[in-house]
């Protein structure tokens, strides 16, 4: 049972980037999926969950509006399209396997990847 991100990078502020989440060794469409971030010296935050077919989404008020979670259940393959980016939005990002409130707790993550927006 394996998350596996990539994507991230050093943007400037107002830059875009697209994260992908390679999941495996589960039935990836049978769970609603999530993103979740940790900022340097902060806690887990929840940034965006879809449910298993992928027709309905949340967001948090931090991000809605300028990032998008989509998934591909051919590909087992979660994303997060990220535009507009802030320089508040630096932090690791994590798939992660269900919803809130596991998502924060114990539920499974993969090991992040690093979003840094800096000019």
């Amino acid at each position: 049972v394996q998350l596996v991100e990539s994507g991230g990078g050093l943007v400037q502020p107002g830059g875009s980037l697209r994260l992908s989440c390679a999941a495996s060794g589960f039935s990836f469409s049978s769970y609603h999926m999530s993103w979740v971030r940790q900022a340097p010296g902060k806690g887990l935050e929840w940034v965006s969950t879809i449910v298993t077919g992928g027709w309905s989404t949340s967001y948090a008020d931090s991000v809605k509006g300028r990032f998008t979670i989509s998934r591909d259940n051919t590909r087992n393959t979660l994303y997060l399209q990220l535009t507009n980016l802030k320089t508040e939005d630096t932090a690791m990002y994590y798939c992660a396997r269900g919803s809130m409130p596991v998502v924060l707790t114990t539920g499974l993550r993969g090991q992040g990847t690093q979003v840094t927006v800096s000019s």
